[in-house]
């Protein structure tokens, strides 16, 4: 209770984390990415390995590298909203990976960036570190405890595990803040943010406005923080998921991604943009062929479905990038044998604008492609801008409910991707009422109905903010 009322009377103790520095001549050198990727892997390696926030949480050695070979826009040069189809192709193997696979990335920050981060910091780029738990009174100080971490430059460190470009810093960042700075009304600031009082008003100054550590730092220019602050406080760099949209049949070397560019303006009118999305649309694939991009793969939440299942796949949006990948297989699969039918429900704002893979889709539901009529199948899609009331995907479900009973009764699952804001509500309610409809339940026994379904493995849905 006396720091609130008294906050000029408070102590700060020691950073939990202890930075030690090496002669540069005992360390080796972090190699060009592009010449040497092996070592290139290791230094992700090491510097996520030393990172505090990331050691229990991190799988650190990279599963990939891989380089852009093509980045094509999907939606009109016009349009408001910038969907890229990305295609990634591994620089040594062939990359192990199944239909409804996520693929993460981590993102390379800007390294104009990262130098204005040093430069403010007073960090020497050059110099080599290692990062340990600082032991207290009750711990030994044996170094053994950390397990054998190889020295690294302190500016491959911030690149590859301190998230300065994107993430916004906690309130105890503010707080650690206020005890370094020089300046009397920096510190008043620093000490009114990091109180309850002052709670609104760091939200409408940091949260709210997307702020980075480095903007933050920079509208506080008394403030020296020490290293091992910054190693503890800095958020670390987190990396993103995409679904994979291409099929490893069909492309057993690459793995294609749909990908919105994100970028947003703040209630102050700044105009913000996603870390990797805005890296990924910058990398030419002509220009930026040094370039690797370090990738992992992993499970998603849609399993493969074997060529026997009859699908009922529903994607609006970028949602449809996995069922790419499926219709994709299954069109492999068709070549080689016999099939089930799929039924594919996509939506967007206009045909004209953000129909995307528009020659895709309708190939594959001509000339007995999967989705076409002669193999069962079907391709419906809601424009939901292109007349006066709006038409989502739920709407085209509902027309379509005696193809999807049927398909139902035949043993079909349901796959849903996409928006997680109300889309999938929406969409299990629509089937819902396919169900009600084409059945006879009541609504309350067509939930428990998909319910069933969901725990056979025949209703799944990933979703994403």
């Amino acid at each position: 209770m006396s720091d609130i009322l008294h906050p000029e009377m408070r102590t700060l103790e020691n950073s939990k984390f202890q930075v030690i520095y090496h002669s540069a001549d005992s360390v080796q050198q972090d190699s060009d990415m592009s010449e040497h990727p092996e070592n290139f892997v290791k230094l992700i390696e090491r510097a996520r390995l030393m990172s505090p926030a990331l050691q229990c949480h991190d799988e650190e050695k990279p599963h990939h590298l891989l380089r852009m070979v093509t980045n094509k826009r999907l939606t009109k040069e016009a349009y408001d909203r910038d969907v890229r189809h990305f295609e990634l192709e591994s620089l040594s193997s062939v990359i192990d990976f199944q239909v409804g696979d996520v693929l993460e990335i981590l993102p390379g920050q800007n390294p104009s960036v990262v130098d204005a981060f040093l430069r403010r910091c007073n960090l020497d780029p050059d110099c080599c570190i290692t990062i340990q738990r600082r032991a207290t009174e009750k711990e030994s100080l044996d170094p053994s405890q950390n397990g054998v971490v190889h020295p690294i430059k302190l500016r491959s460190f911030v690149a590859l595990a301190m998230d300065i470009a994107s993430a916004s810093p906690r309130r105890y960042f503010f707080e650690v803040m206020s005890f370094y700075a020089t300046a009397e009304h920096e510190k008043e600031k620093l000490q009114h943010f990091a109180s309850p009082e002052g709670r609104d008003d760091l939200y409408q100054y940091n949260q709210k406005e997307r702020r980075t550590v480095l903007e933050v730092l920079e509208d506080f220019p008394s403030v020296q923080m020490p290293f091992e602050w910054l190693v503890q406080l800095v958020p670390p760099l987190k990396k993103r998921a995409f679904s994979i949209s291409s099929s490893p049949l069909a492309h057993p070397n690459q793995v294609h991604l749909t990908v919105n560019i994100v970028s947003w303006t703040t209630p102050f009118k700044r105009k913000r943009h996603g870390l990797c999305s805005t890296w990924l649309v910058a990398l030419d694939p002509q220009e930026s062929r040094g370039v690797v991009i370090p990738s992992w793969i992993h499970r998603g939440c849609l399993p493969p479905p074997p060529p026997s299942l009859p699908l009922i796949l529903i994607g609006p949006g970028t949602g449809c990038a996995p069922f790419r990948a499926f219709i994709e297989q299954r069109a492999v699969q068709n070549t080689k044998g016999p099939t089930s039918p799929v039924l594919f429900f996509f939506g967007c704002r206009s045909q004209e604008s953000d129909f995307l893979y528009e020659h895709f889709w309708l190939s594959h539901s001509q000339n007995h492609g999967v989705l076409s009529k002669e193999k069962g199948g079907g391709f419906f899609v809601a424009f939901s801008r292109d007349q006066p009331k709006k038409i989502y995907v739920q709407h085209k479900i509902r027309e379509e409910s005696a193809r999807i009973w049927r398909l139902l009764n035949a043993g079909a699952a349901i796959y849903i991707a996409g928006s997680s804001t109300k889309m999938p509500t929406d969409v299990t309610s629509a089937v819902e009422d396919v169900i009600v409809k084409e059945s006879g339940m009541s609504k309350e026994s067509a939930s428990r109905w998909l319910r069933a379904l969901e725990k056979a493995g025949r209703f799944n849905t990933e979703a994403w903010s």
